[in-house]
């Protein structure tokens, strides 16, 4: 063994990172090892589907704090090292090389990693699954204006990359099976109303449609669905992630969907902690079980996971946000938007200005602000109060 830290953090995203800050407001000096698989400093993800396409940030922007940052926190870091493995009884993580890293309190912000197409062709050199800061690099190398690029996904990702490119007078083609655009969150209505702003916008929409092979011609590719067969230069699927849950599985912690973790983010090892993307955690406001995908959750959590490693011994009861910009078509969106529950719609112009509530049994369980602004808050405690709404309280309920 190499070392021993007070602190180890596997996982340089957001959760991370933000752990350091949680640790440092209860422990000023306990030393701090932060682990990540990129060669990267610590970044932050969204803009590589936003901003930084719309030229609203420029690539050094999106770093999460300065080399500078890390060494005023006391923070030591091991960019592009993957752990393999742990020893949880002697309390040692191991790398690929063979390292180990001994600890007293660990963190597990392994995140998710790009769900994969199992069809022939889906692995081919130069198909792309977008996730990372070597992704967005190599695509805006090769996405110039007049380039063609099929994007395969048709949820949060997959809707912000084609209308990040259209923006860029990409020529883009949308594969996805869904008969409506982000149909897991959008009701079936707006899905279909968006789904033909994009197409007034040039893009080719094949909705409804799966991917059966992607094959090679001269230097691009060949998507072939169960209708069309689609020339591009590049493909880039963008179809979820799964929680990259491997060490814990092989540490033997409790996994379901994602490492199990109780209201203080502690797993079924009182040593280990975890948090992010692949925390499967008490939502406190929505009383069940969740694992949540987004930026907003992935800071609060990693936040409160650092307290918890210096001994706050803290709930976690934040009700995360996400947000997304499709073209014009902005919203910020907060508990449980599944487009299965029953949705009521509120516009104030239909499809672009107004709010969508989710309900069970009559009650708040999520809602989307689509260009409402601010109103976060609100929508958090109407979530909260558990009330039984009918359609006419909720009129006007946010605005």
């Amino acid at each position: 063994m190499d070392a021993t830290y007070r602190y180890l953090i596997i996982g340089a995203g957001l959760a991370g990172v933000s752990a350091v800050a949680g640790i440092r407001e209860l422990d000023s000096d306990g030393r701090i090892l932060l682990i990540g698989d990129e060669a990267e400093l610590p970044y932050d993800r969204p803009p590589l589907s936003k901003k930084l396409w719309l030229g609203k940030k420029k690539l050094e922007e999106i770093f999460l704090h300065d080399r500078a940052w890390y060494e005023t926190h006391g923070v030591e870091l091991a960019p592009g090292t993957e752990v393999i493995r742990l020893d949880p009884g002697a309390k040692v993580a191991i790398d690929r090389k063979g390292t180990g890293y001994g600890y007293e309190k660990l963190l597990l912000a392994t995140g998710g990693r790009p769900r994969r197409l199992t069809v022939p062709g889906g692995e081919l050199e130069g198909v792309c699954y977008y996730r990372y800061l070597a992704d967005y690099r190599s695509t805006r190398a090769k996405a110039s204006a007049g380039a063609s690029v099929v994007v395969i996904g048709g949820g949060f990702i997959g809707s912000e990359l084609a209308a990040a490119l259209r923006a860029n007078e990409v020529s883009v083609t949308m594969v996805y099976p869904e008969d409506s655009l982000c149909a897991r969150v959008f009701p079936r209505e707006l899905g279909q109303a968006l789904q033909e702003k994009y197409r007034a916008r040039g893009i080719t929409v094949h909705a409804g449609e799966n991917v059966v092979e992607i094959g090679r011609q001269g230097d691009g590719f060949v998507t072939t669905t169960d209708a069309h067969r689609v020339r591009s230069d590049l493909v880039i699927a963008g179809i979820g992630i799964t929680p990259a849950v491997e060490l814990a599985q092989q540490a033997g912690l409790k996994v379901d969907n994602g490492i199990v973790v109780d209201e203080c983010l502690r797993t079924s090892d009182p040593a280990i902690h975890a948090a992010g993307d692949t925390a499967f955690f008490p939502y406190q406001a929505l009383g069940e079980r969740r694992r949540v995908e987004h930026w907003d959750n992935a800071g609060e959590q990693g936040k409160c996971a650092g307290r918890n490693l210096a001994g706050a011994g803290v709930r976690y009861d934040h009700m995360p946000y996400f947000f997304s910009d499709l073209f014009e078509f902005g919203y910020e969106a907060v508990g449980d938007v599944d487009s299965r529950l029953e949705v009521v719609t509120d516009w104030q112009q239909e499809f672009e200005k107004g709010v969508i509530y989710y309900l069970a049994e009559g009650k708040v369980r999520g809602a989307m602000l689509c260009n409402v602004w601010d109103k976060v808050e609100t929508a958090r405690a109407l979530i909260r109060r558990g009330a039984r709404m009918t359609r006419e309280d909720l009129r006007g309920a946010i605005q």
